[in-house]
């Protein structure tokens, strides 16, 4: 019997990283600038290729994140695996996206195949005369509608405050995240109807039109029941 003539396709293995933050009350996006072709001098999302077949693909997502803009210590979750023929002109190439929507994460340091480095607003990044390398921009869809999600359902938000907090500051946490201006009465309502969510800390403080607000802090519980769910 003749030997079979079926090769398997070379398919090449990647990671991509979308990290999100809070800066200046905006949601902002860590993006690179390619410093290599394809794409020479595009903005993208910082990643890479595997070393080799022995790495693990976390490890290659720090590695890179480290190696591209200087980050490290951020918490990664798996976001989802992007591999339409014809996303990377080198070839057939699967990439495995992580993220991360973390606090005061600091200045990135361009590094390695990156010419720079840099947090820029979600809002600018998916502007409708924005260009991303690659596929880019669909994954960072992606992310800020995960990053959207866990806030519906988790206590992330609190993350994002001081330790003692007012109401409005958390609201703003929500209104950056979502992109939507919401209504103080029913946001009040939906904080104080999610078990846990917060709890009372301190004495009032003063707000810049002089009016008293009573203080919180994050409360016992990581997932919102019920949850806040968006407009």
């Amino acid at each position: 019997m003749p030997d079979d003539p079926w090769q398997p396709p070379r398919i090449l293995l990647a990671v991509d990283l979308v990290i999100l933050t809070l800066r200046d009350a905006r949601l902002h996006v860590l993006l690179v600038e390619r410093g290599i072709d394809p794409f020479l001098g595009a903005l993208a999302l910082p990643g890479g290729f595997l070393h080799d077949e022995h790495e693990d693909l976390e490890a290659a997502a720090r590695r890179e994140l480290l190696e591209e803009a200087g980050l490290s210590d951020v918490h990664l979750e798996p976001l989802a695996v992007y591999g339409e023929p014809g996303r990377d002109p080198r070839g057939r190439v699967v990439s495995v996206a992580y993220l991360a929507i973390a606090p005061r994460l600091p200045e990135p340091v361009a590094g390695t195949d990156a010419a720079d480095a840099s947090w820029t607003p979600v809002d600018d990044a998916l502007a409708p005369g924005a260009k991303l390398a690659f596929d880019h921009r669909r994954i960072v869809i992606d992310g800020v509608e995960r990053a959207r999600v866990k806030l519906e359902h988790t206590a992330l938000a609190t993350a994002f405050c001081a330790e003692s907090f007012t109401i409005s500051e958390l609201q703003q946490v929500y209104e950056a995240v979502w992109g939507v201006r919401l209504d103080p009465r029913n946001f009040y309502r939906k904080v104080q109807g999610a078990r846990g969510f917060i709890v009372a800390d301190g004495p009032m403080r003063k707000t810049p039109n002089g009016r008293p607000a009573r203080l919180f802090r994050a409360g016992p519980v990581h997932v919102l029941n019920p949850p806040m769910t968006r407009p």
